[in-house]
């Protein structure tokens, strides 16, 4: 069961040029929605979404009512009896936007500069993409010791300028920051197979942009919402269903990335899976060198990667052999 509430500003009949999207679960979105609203009030032309994934948090959304019915701004808020998933809650959110263009948001993002959401109007003007990714960036300064390899890791592998993504496709964009034609998400929506952390959002570039033109912008979001060493490790463990259902659907694409080839390397490895305790100690280790924890964090994740690949291969084989049979 889905209920939901909205302002005033929100039963107007004219369509807003865009609809901002942003699904949120165990996450407080006040900070982003607060800021906003200060640039929403000012260029108009925007709505405003917001989506409770199953979290019931009454705090939150008791504060979400309160903002939205103060400002002159559009705002829908929609809070959802059960956890659904990401793909579900950002599908869901799409179907009841109003505007041409949604622009997609992570509730522990924040806008990079004063004009954001001025920059993607005049981004939609320019009238030379169908889906526009506007990167994102971290906090310059360390946030605390235990988010502090997330920082590090975003910094090194996903905080790259337009100009560096673009010579990549769609292998760097997420819906972190994600700006595309509504259409577009009727015609191919994010894949709710994907449970749980990770490559839904990698899965539905891969598969749009074979199709519709990508444009990667600067127009950041600044990613507040670090994960501590333990939540890095267990997601990136916990992902490899998802892994893998990423590389079935985009072999040849999954192909060229750097990840698959360590994880097909690490298939050949005897024992590899006896690594796993020393790389973790090691991600954990506050004296290591950072960048031996972040090569021991892509060892972890690609470790894992491995292990499910190399199920899959003894699932197809097992197939292939019964229908031989």
């Amino acid at each position: 069961m889905i209920t939901h509430h909205q302002n005033t500003a929100a039963q107007s009949a004219k369509p807003p040029r865009l609809s901002v999207l942003i699904p949120y679960y165990r996450d407080d979105p006040n900070l982003l929605l607060s800021d906003l609203l200060v640039q929403a009030e000012t260029v108009g032309d925007v709505e405003i979404l917001l989506y409770d994934d199953g979290t019931n948090d009454a705090n939150v959304n008791t504060r979400l009512g309160h903002a939205a019915d103060k400002s002159r701004a559009a705002i829908r808020l929609f809070f959802a009896a059960k956890n659904q998933g990401r793909s579900c809650a950002r599908n869901y959110l799409k179907s009841q936007a109003k505007a041409h263009w949604v622009l997609f948001l992570d509730a522990d993002m924040r806008p990079q500069e004063s004009t954001f959401l001025a920059d993607y109007l005049t981004a939609l003007k320019a009238g030379d993409a169908d889906i526009i990714f506007g990167g994102f960036t971290v906090p310059t300064r360390k946030q605390s010791d235990d988010t502090e390899l997330h920082r590090a890791f975003s910094k090194t592998s996903d905080c790259l300028g337009a100009e560096a993504r673009s010579k990549n496709g769609a292998q760097y964009v997420c819906s972190s920051n994600l700006c595309v034609r509504a259409d577009i998400l009727d015609a191919e929506p994010f894949d709710p197979g994907f449970i749980g952390w990770g490559w839904e959002d990698s899965e539905w570039a891969a598969r749009v942009a074979k199709t519709y033109r990508l444009k990667h912008a600067d127009i950041p979001a600044l990613h507040l919402g670090l994960e501590t060493t333990e939540t890095l490790l267990t997601r990136f463990k916990d992902s490899a269903a998802n892994y893998i259902r990423f590389t079935s659907a985009h072999p040849e694409l999954a192909k060229t990335l750097t990840l698959y080839k360590m994880s097909q390397r690490l298939k050949h490895v005897p024992g590899q899976k006896l690594m796993r305790p020393l790389l973790r100690a090691l991600v954990r280790s506050s004296v290591v060198p950072t960048k031996f924890r972040l090569l021991a964090l892509k060892l972890w994740r690609a470790s894992w990667y491995s292990q499910a690949m190399s199920l899959q291969d003894i699932a197809l084989k097992a197939g292939s052999l019964k229908a031989v049979s």
